[in-house]
């Protein structure tokens, strides 16, 4: 087990609740009855990290610089399920926004963001759906005149989810598209995808942030991943933390002043 203690989640440098949180508490105080996670650990969760307390994760929440913003809009249960990684997108991406979707009705909330001067949406969504037009695959480069933040419109969700997502929200029809272009496979493990460049969700944040011009966050966000699946699986397993294997390492190096993902 990791010799680094947990600390409470009120002494984190972004403290909780952050919004992935909240919709949680929001989602579960609408439930008639308790949502028993499948697969996943049994026992007493951490509020900071929904992993057992054997196992938490808190004392090694990133605490970097974003410059960019993540907006989730996720499906009616993903903020509930333990493996979720938008919640790790929030761990580390302060300006992070989460919103539960529905079919008939959206959150002012949600369009009041949308239509903030200070963000650039990009709604980032495979480009063999959507017509050409609106599909991007790079950024512009940074305009000082502008000044406006790119915002990454995330569908938090299944694949057959996020689908159906994408068709039954006409409010996102006015967003440019991030279409990701990737080479890499997923390293995610806690929940099959049929394909292996179908990614999570906090996968494609990383991808973003590296589009973004924000490569150290985007490692951090990666490592954090990495040690979060540890993290979850061993206690799943039964089995101790090793807090000093190469994912620890790297999640730390990446902690230090210059950090640059090459780790331990």
């Amino acid at each position: 087990m990791s010799s680094q203690a947990a600390v409470p989640s009120a002494e984190l440098p972004h403290a909780l609740p952050h919004a992935v949180h909240r919709l949680r508490s929001a989602r579960l105080a609408r439930s008639s009855k308790p949502f028993l996670a499948r697969g996943g650990p049994r026992g007493e969760r951490c509020a900071g990290c929904r992993l057992l307390p054997s196992h938490c994760l808190c004392a090694l929440r990133p605490d970097v610089p974003v410059h960019a913003g993540v907006c989730l809009i996720m499906a009616d249960i993903e903020a509930l399920k333990p493996s979720n990684t938008g919640w790790l997108i929030a761990d580390v991406v302060a300006d992070t926004f989460a919103f539960g979707w529905a079919r008939t009705e959206v959150e002012p909330a949600l369009l009041a963001l949308l239509a903030d001067p200070q963000w650039q949406p990009y709604l980032v969504f495979p480009g063999e759906f959507v017509e050409g037009g609106r599909v991007v695959s790079a950024l512009p480069a940074a305009d000082p005149q502008d000044g406006r933040r790119p915002l990454f419109v995330l569908l938090d969700a299944t694949w057959p989810e996020a689908r159906k997502m994408f068709r039954k929200s006409p409010y996102l029809d006015h967003l440019p598209v991030l279409s990701l272009q990737s080479e890499q496979l997923s390293r995610y493990r806690l929940r099959r995808a049929k394909r292996a460049d179908h990614f999570c969700t906090s996968e494609v944040a990383g991808l973003c942030l590296e589009l973004a011009g924000e490569p150290h966050a985007a490692q951090t966000l990666e490592a954090y991943l990495d040690v979060f699946t540890s993290h979850y699986l061993n206690a799943r397993q039964q089995l101790p933390v090793d807090g000093d294997d190469a994912a620890h390492q790297r999640l730390r190096g990446l902690h230090l002043p210059g950090g640059t993902g090459a780790g331990a």
